[in-house]
């Protein structure tokens, strides 16, 4: 049995974050349990989670960048005694590549986990300053020098194969505890029914795109829109339900959806999403109705285990079926969840993170 020791180096706090806690995290037992030791050392504490994508708080943002770098100076100084070290995303979420550079010198193996287009710039609404401070060389650096890079997406991997010098990349999905999210829906109309989207404030803008969608939507069916996130959100010309996300409520919460959203704007960026939300939801054995673009099509086959939609009309169609028809939510219900079961759930993905710990 192997006796190797890892060392995760992340941005966000153990089990508050979507892309790490239903990515590599929800591993950490399988890596102990086959003989690894795990040490994660998180960029950002909890107190600087909780005001990062908030309005104002400059400086408790400030002091939380400070905290967050003397974190990964202490990080050079136990790096060198571990086999692995595992870096989500960045090392640090700005600057130039100098500490990305000691990382991997210090790095005896170095595995990069990638989500999203990165090398794509964007920003958040709230945060428009730090599109100036971002670098994506530090991106970049990380894709080309690590032993081994794990992606987000099908395309995002044929991108990164071409710039990592050892061309060892690997697809590996999002994926959710199949028992744990678990379906409940009855697939009923006897009371109103619930089109839920979940996120944070980062992927807001996908559902501010489909304002006018469901103001139409509104005017043909009655429905309620659930909001589960890390923000406030309004909308006064719908039903809306917005419950702030918790982990002791998310399958709870989840559970009282009928119809999943994932709505996408066309852009580089979301070429290198995972598609989480639509496997979420369909692991809920929810009909689930997203954008005809990325990882989307690999997850959904229309009218099979989901709805795919290209345009505002064809979303108000396809929630209008949906609302009407239980029977239609059933049958695409059940043949989500079989594909979640099947392709996206733990017992399955777990294998290919340990192939690749293993290998390295």
């Amino acid at each position: 049995m192997s006796s190797k020791k890892i060392y995760v180096i992340c941005p966000f706090p153990k089990g508050v974050a979507a892309g790490q806690r239903l990515k590599y995290e929800q591993y950490f037992d399988q890596w102990v349990e086959n003989g690894f030791q795990v040490k994660v050392s998180s960029y950002m504490s909890m107190f600087m989670w909780k005001v990062a994508y908030s309005k104002g708080n400059y400086f408790l943002k400030i002091l939380g960048i400070f905290i967050g770098h003397i974190r990964r100076i202490r990080d050079l100084f136990f790096i060198h005694n571990y086999d692995i070290v595992y870096v989500f995303m960045w090392v640090t979420p700005f600057g130039t590549t100098f500490f990305e550079r000691l990382i991997r010198i210090f790095s005896k193996k170095l595995i990069y986990d990638i989500e999203d287009n990165v090398l794509t710039t964007r920003s958040s609404e709230l945060n428009r300053i730090t599109k100036l401070l971002k670098n994506q060389k530090k991106n970049k650096f990380l894709i080309e020098s690590a032993d081994h890079v794990i992606t987000s997406s099908p395309v995002l991997n044929n991108h990164c194969v071409e710039i990592n010098k050892n061309k060892q990349c690997t697809y590996i999905s999002s994926s959710v505890n199949t028992s744990t999210f678990s379906p409940s829906n009855l697939y009923q109309n006897n009371t109103k029914i619930v089109i839920g989207w979940t996120g944070t404030f980062s992927s807001k803008k996908y559902l501010d795109s489909l304002r006018s969608v469901l103001i139409e939507l509104n005017k043909k069916c009655d429905f309620k829109l659930r909001v589960i996130g890390n923000f406030e959100y309004s909308f006064p010309e719908i039903d809306l339900e917005v419950i702030q996300w918790s982990i002791k409520n998310e399958v709870k919460d989840m559970q009282g959806i009928d119809i999943g959203i994932y709505p996408l704007v066309k852009d580089q960026w979301v070429l290198g999403k995972s598609g989480l939300k639509a496997i979420q939801y369909m692991s809920f054995g929810l009909p689930t109705v997203a954008t005809n673009i990325g990882t989307s099509l690999d997850i959904i086959q229309h009218l099979k285990n989901g709805w795919l939609v290209s345009n505002n009309s064809e979303w108000v169609e396809a929630l209008t079926e949906l609302i009407q028809n239980p029977l239609l939510r059933e049958r695409l219900g059940k043949q989500a969840r079989k594909t979640v079961v099947d392709n996206y759930s733990t017992s399955v993905i777990g294998e290919k993170y340990l192939s690749i710990i293993n290998k390295i």
